[in-house]
């Protein structure tokens, strides 16, 4: 498992894990949204040596040996560090043992697209209307109002 500086950990979140709702609306802005996956997701929380959490992540199991990276946000005060990065690298490792491979579905931008393809993953598929259909507003990032969404596949056991 990859390793995270300064002391930084990550546990698995069983209980209360609406707790970090939050740092998961940075990522899922529509809490409707969240709720459909938090449940039946696995949370895992980065926590700095002072046991505050700096990021979290929330995986589900999927079909056919498929897991899926629904959620994964990161606090404001220390994006652009890696950590984003290391959790999905630690993600991968402990999935790697159950799944063949990790989805993620994102918007159509080049940062949030530019980051998973720089973690790994590959085009897979668009889900078109995605976020016209399923959400209650409109979503914007960076200047660009998002309607599909693009999924990105990961091989994890290699």
């Amino acid at each position: 498992m990859p390793d995270f500086p300064f002391g930084m950990r990550v546990r698995e979140v069983c209980r209360d894990k609406r707790r970090w709702m939050p740092l998961l609306l940075m990522a899922d802005e529509q809490e409707s949204m969240v709720e459909r996956y938090l449940d039946r997701g696995d949370v895992f929380v980065l926590e700095d040596g002072g046991l505050e959490a700096v990021a979290v992540a929330v995986v589900t199991m999927e079909e056919g040996g498929v897991c899926e990276l629904k959620n994964l946000a990161v606090a404001p005060r220390v994006r652009r560090r890696g950590l984003g990065r290391a959790l999905v690298e630690w993600l991968c490792a402990r999935y790697a043992g159950c799944c063949s491979r990790m989805l993620v579905g994102t918007g159509d931008v080049p940062g949030t697209t530019g980051f998973y393809e720089a973690c790994g993953f590959t085009y897979s598929h668009r889900v078109e209307g995605f976020f016209t259909k399923n959400y209650d507003h409109a979503i914007v990032e960076e200047g660009r109002l998002l309607d599909d969404m693009v999924c990105y596949c990961r091989d994890l056991r290699g």
